[in-house]
């Protein structure tokens, strides 16, 4: 589990969740899926990828959670250094405008989407964060071409070739 990048989804509707990981599961051979029912879970699954070496590349949080709601459970990773730099997607039917507003200012909110999503959308949307995230981190882009944004990718590194052979 060391050094790899993963997606979180937290979803409290486990029809919903379902959708998205089955929408997600091409990204799985790169990008291992892990899921939380609540932001409580969801504090405790980040804290077991960073334990373990690795890293949260992109969290898909749904809003209405049970206890802590999404826009707060996004603001308090934004504030962390060890989830600062993930990619943060807030996927609801239900925030607000004010909340939104919080989860853009507050959170870094990376991007909105609406339920129902289409899986294109979704994809669209996974592989431009996740494309964004690599070239933030400065991660070698190469294992990563054949399921991202492999012309964002291939830019990068003309700009920052790798020194490390």
């Amino acid at each position: 589990m060391e050094n790899q990048i993963f997606i979180l989804v937290v979803e409290d509707e486990l029809e919903v969740m379902d959708a998205l990981v089955n929408d997600l599961e091409e990204f799985e051979t790169h990008f291992p899926i892990e899921i939380a029912n609540s932001a409580a879970e969801a504090e405790q699954v980040v804290q077991h990828i960073i334990d373990s070496g690795s890293t949260v590349g992109l969290i898909l949080c749904d809003h209405v959670l049970p206890g802590k709601n999404g826009v707060d459970l996004l603001i308090e990773l934004q504030n962390e250094n060890k989830t600062k730099d993930s990619r943060k997607v807030l996927v609801t039917g239900q925030a607000g405008l004010e909340d939104t507003v919080q989860a853009v200012n507050k959170a870094h909110l990376n991007h909105y989407i609406a339920k129902p999503w289409s899986k294109e959308a979704l994809h669209d949307v996974v592989i431009q964060q996740l494309t964004d995230y690599v070239i933030r981190r400065k991660l070698n882009p190469l294992p990563y071409m054949s399921i991202l944004d492999a012309g964002r990718l291939a830019e990068s590194l003309r700009d920052n070739p790798l020194t490390d052979h």
